[in-house]
């Protein structure tokens, strides 16, 4: 593996870039670019699990930190602006076909969780990418939108939003949002049952899956693009690269499974797949062996047969 950075305008985007256990580099490789989840960084699943398993079959992958998070520069830290995020993609692209040993015309892209979501997004307008997979891939907008599942949550929260700019702009202090608790132990005195909070606190918030960049905090005055926006929106017009979706047979309440079967129904790909996983939940897909096998076991063939 190796450390690397590359631009985004002004700034310096941080990556791991995988590469085969053979790597000659005299040779060319596919190429996926893989991205992480809402709060993760690289060194989680998008990187320390899928980026270095496809490696392992030949790829060269890079995972990156979105910019504004992780190693990744930008101020002010936290952004979740979606924005931001989808030209991450087209820079990352950017920088692999600089890479003598990368296959401009193979290179794939695979997004987990919002970073699903995000691959989606950049995929319908980045043709460099051959191949979209995604893994528990959320619609981070819709479910900014719900909220609390009432009608007007999105507009109480946009008011709010606006109010903390104000302040901001004023100089008052920035609202960084821890997004969930500070341990499974304090999940559980707070009451907190929604299986993926309970779950993506063990994940993020214990050795299972605990890094330091993966801090999953908000920088709440910034939160308004999300809210106004769609991972999916034109899927049915512009989306026609080869798409393999994989969700978590259990599903949970940050939505990725039913998010999965719209991706698919709206996708315009003449080849599209979706796997559901039995048994297994959104936060299984990031981490545990039997979850992330069979995710694989989808992933690398359909990424062998388009790239």
């Amino acid at each position: 593996m190796q450390t690397v950075t590359f631009k985004n305008k002004n700034l310096d985007i941080a990556a791991d870039l995988h590469l085969p256990d053979d790597f000659d580099p005299s040779r060319r490789y596919p190429a996926i670019v893989s991205a992480h989840p809402i709060g993760s960084c690289k060194e989680q699943t998008s990187g320390g699990i899928y980026g270095k398993a496809l490696a392992g079959q030949g790829y060269v992958v890079l995972a990156f930190d979105a910019g504004h998070q992780g190693a990744s520069g930008g101020e002010p830290r936290y952004i979740e602006d979606p924005g931001l995020r989808v030209e991450d993609f087209r820079c990352a692209v950017d920088y692999l076909v600089t890479l003598d040993h990368v296959d401009e015309d193979r290179i794939g892209v695979l997004g987990i969780c919002g970073g699903g979501g995000y691959a989606v997004t950049a995929a319908m307008t980045e043709r460099r990418f051959k191949a979209v997979g995604t893994v528990a891939a959320v619609n981070y907008g819709r479910l900014m939108r719900e909220g609390d599942l009432t009608p007007d949550s999105a507009i109480r929260t946009l008011d709010a939003i606006a109010a903390q700019r104000t302040a901001e702009a004023r100089g008052a202090e920035p609202r960084v949002d821890d997004v969930l608790p500070s341990s499974p132990q304090m999940a559980e005195e707070l009451g907190i049952t929604g299986l993926d909070m309970v779950e993506a606190t063990k994940y993020y918030r214990s050795p299972r899956g605990q890094q330091p960049h993966g801090v999953n905090r908000s920088l709440f005055s910034h939160a308004g693009p999300a809210i106004g926006y769609d991972a999916f929106h034109l899927a049915e017009q512009l989306l026609t690269q080869p798409l393999q979706i994989v969700v978590g047979g259990v599903p949970g309440e940050f939505g990725s499974y039913r998010d999965g079967f719209d991706l698919l129904d709206r996708a315009r790909s003449a080849q599209k797949d979706l796997l559901v996983v039995p048994g297994q939940s959104h936060y299984d897909l990031y981490w545990k062996p039997e979850a992330t096998q069979q995710a694989l076991d989808a992933l690398i063939p359909f990424y062998d047969k388009y790239l």
